[in-house]
């Protein structure tokens, strides 16, 4: 989108909330940081992973999705709730920061050493003995992700962006320099460990220069009960997460190998770019903004509508992009041992974009029902555990691909009419909001695909240049047409 038009969008964004001066300036700027952070964050990740699928193979990357799949497990599996409580909490939260950040840091240490402990049998599952000494090693990293400063639950819930700018993009540059450096020296998976080690150690250095706040031992099993109230619900929702985004890892992993699992998370990476980026930066912005509208729910209602519009406005062309030029952009950028990624990629994408609209998760939580968003993720769940199996069985990696798509499809049905039943918005008003993003975007694929199809192009990254400008062209086009259009009286 270009510059003014994003502005724009964002202006209408922040028209919608009528709670004050105060938190319309701050959901702007808090847009403006967030999105500045994803963009860059994303551009250093993709020239990684770009740079590490050169040096390293589908094996490496299968190694560490195997630890990292066990990390997150535990992680998830021993949530506790307490940022987002803490975010949407009304009243003065400071008296509860050092049972927060107390049972963060005993959560951290307990999770390392289960790590370390249950390595080799983690290991066993995959058949892999190769991963054991990876799994130890990344025990490392719960602890210092844990160890950060709990005061920069402040930067989200005030909206104070700037300074989560400069918190997570340290890490992520951190990340970015040393996981290069490793592979150039050590190719193999190490690289991709001590770059995530890394991120983690810088992160936590910085929490503590950022923000001024500083955390002591405290335990109130007082606090921690009403923390938890609100948490349990977070945790529950988190754990369904984990199991749907990678139970489909684990059986693969399990069933096909540690490559193929190395082919499919590379895959699942770079189709959900889009999606998973766009809404991570609106779901920074409109949680905490969300909870501050949840007394007033016509502004709720305007504000969740033109967040999907935006939404879609960002996901849709850039999911088609994806679609399309995927064996283009496997070939040239990844190289001919990951061609194989390439239907995969293209149907999660799909699955990318459907998880981008209609999310209820947020809207959920900060109006005080976080069980909502529980019990769309069983359903959710429900259906990937009927598909997944059999279609894995049969089709290998693409049969896991169209396993997830199919689930999260119904899920996203489940989850468009819980959404419509809060804010009391209809159907139709919510499809509305889509049908100009949907019609832009489908018809700046026309010029791409008869360029493709019907032109002799060069081979390599000139076509794919032409190819992406031609598309670009056309949709800036459009969207210039369509707002002055939608500006006429």
């Amino acid at each position: 989108m270009p510059k003014d038009g994003l502005k724009d969008q964002i202006g209408d964004l922040i028209r919608t909330f009528n709670s004050g001066e105060t938190l319309k300036a701050k959901v702007l700027r808090g847009s403006f940081w967030v999105l500045i952070l994803r963009v860059l964050q994303r551009v250093l990740t993709l020239i990684r992973t770009i740079v590490l699928a050169r040096i390293l193979s589908p094996n490496d990357f299968g190694l560490f999705g195997i630890a990292l799949l066990a990390l997150s497990a535990l992680e998830t599996f021993s949530q506790t709730g307490f940022h987002h409580a803490l975010i949407q909490k009304k009243n003065d939260i400071s008296p509860y920061l050092n049972t927060a950040w107390t049972v963060q840091l005993a959560r951290g240490i307990f999770l390392a050493t289960l790590l370390f402990i249950s390595s080799p049998f983690i290991a066993g599952f995959f058949n892999e003995p190769d991963a054991i000494d990876l799994l130890k090693a990344l025990g490392l990293s719960i602890i210092l992700q844990d160890a950060r400063n709990i005061g920069i639950v402040f930067f989200q819930k005030e909206l104070e962006f700037r300074k989560q700018f400069f918190f997570m993009f340290s890490g992520t540059l951190a990340d970015f320099c040393v996981a290069i450096a490793a592979a150039l020296i050590l190719k193999n998976s190490w690289a991709l460990v001590f770059g995530l080690i890394a991120g983690n150690l810088v992160r936590m250095i910085v929490s503590y220069i950022v923000h001024p706040y500083r955390p002591s031992l405290c335990f109130n099993i007082g606090q921690c009960k009403e923390l938890f109230g609100f948490g349990r619900w977070v945790l529950g929702s988190n754990i369904l997460i984990f199991l749907i985004t990678h139970g489909d890892d684990v059986l693969l992993g399990r069933i096909l190998g540690t490559t193929t699992l190395g082919l499919y998370q590379m895959a699942y990476r770079l189709s959900n770019l889009p999606a998973t980026e766009i809404t991570h930066v609106i779901s920074q912005v409109s949680y905490p903004a969300f909870s501050k509208l949840q007394d007033n729910m016509q502004g709720l209602k305007n504000a969740y509508l033109k967040i999907q519009q935006n939404i879609a406005y960002l996901a849709l062309p850039l999911s088609s992009l994806i679609i399309v030029l995927a064996p283009d952009f496997t070939a040239i950028f990844l190289g001919e041992k990951w061609l194989p990624i390439v239907p995969a990629m293209q149907i999660l994408t799909l699955w990318g974009l459907i998880r981008a609209l209609g999310n209820v998760t947020e809207l959920a939580r900060a109006v005080g029902k976080p069980k909502i968003g529980t019990y769309v993720h069983i359903v959710h769940l429900v259906f990937l555990a009927i598909f997944i199996y059999p279609l894995t069985l049969r089709w290998g990696m693409v049969g896991t691909s169209l396993a997830v798509l199919f689930a999260s499809f119904i899920m996203r049905v489940v989850s468009v009419f819980s959404v419509l039943k809060i804010i009391n918005c209809t159907i139709f008003e919510f499809g509305e909001r889509l049908m100009k993003p949907f019609f832009i975007s489908f018809i700046s694929l026309i010029p791409l695909f008869a360029l493709k199809e019907y032109c002799l192009t060069p081979e390599g990254i000139v076509s794919f240049c032409i190819y992406l400008g031609v598309f670009c062209l056309t949709w800036g086009i459009l969207m210039y047409l369509a707002t002055q259009f939608s500006n006429k009286p």
